[in-house]
């Protein structure tokens, strides 16, 4: 907190002194009011900006966007998307990426298919990142046939699944007791030339104690080792 007072004394001494702040210098404010959970003077500060003449472009909109929704404040996020869409701005799949993963992470997954599924009418093409983001959410929902489906569709669609894709949807089948099929999955990604990270490995080690590890596995595992 004290560091963001200290900002905005800082902000304030630059107007009285006759410096008017840009909107790098109100990016970072309100960046640093996001991480603290600051929300209520990080609205204001976006506010400000707009009333002081200065139109923002995709960046601050972003920070927002990203503090709204690592702070639980998703029914506002998804106000502030229409807006920016409403203002026409030039919006990536980064500014989608953000909404999808917070509406997933809140459990919304309807939600998060609904924004998911309007990517291809707004002519914005998903990324390995936004199927990753996605298929977590399917599988923390239970969803785990949704979230197999996406795997194929990604792929079919000339998105090739990276490491970080294969282990989150194994680590969704482990959690969801489905170990067979995760080992399945686990092979896969090794054929492809992937490793596991170090999270599936613990749940592959915990199968080990369990003495639930299909053989093929096992012996991947003592090469890998």
């Amino acid at each position: 907190m004290g560091n963001n007072s200290a900002a905005m004394q800082l902000l304030s001494k630059m107007e009285e002194n006759g410096y008017t702040p840009d909107i790098v210098s109100y990016t970072t404010l309100i960046d640093g009011f996001c991480k603290v959970g600051r929300m209520q003077d990080t609205q204001k500060l976006f506010s400000e900006m707009r009333c002081g003449g200065l139109l923002p472009n995709v960046q601050p909109y972003a920070v927002l966007l990203d503090g709204l929704c690592n702070n639980q404040q998703l029914s506002t996020a998804l106000e502030l998307l229409r807006e920016m869409e409403g203002k026409k701005l030039e919006l990536d799949i980064v500014i989608y990426n953000i909404i999808i993963e917070g509406l997933c992470k809140a459990g919304e997954m309807d939600s998060a298919i609904n924004v998911f599924s309007g990517l291809s009418s707004k002519h914005i093409q998903p990324d390995v990142r936004t199927y990753t983001i996605m298929i977590s959410g399917l599988c923390e929902g239970g969803l785990l046939s949704e979230a197999e489906k996406l795997l194929t569709e990604m792929e079919e669609k000339g998105f090739s699944p990276n490491g970080c894709t294969y282990s989150t949807i194994i680590q969704g089948f482990f959690n969801n007791n489905e170990s067979s099929r995760a080992m399945g999955l686990i092979l896969e990604m090794r054929e492809r030339g992937f490793s596991a990270d170090a999270s599936t490995m613990e749940l592959i080690a915990d199968l080990l104690l369990k003495g639930t590890v299909d053989p093929v596995l096992l012996a991947w595992l003592k090469d890998s080792v």
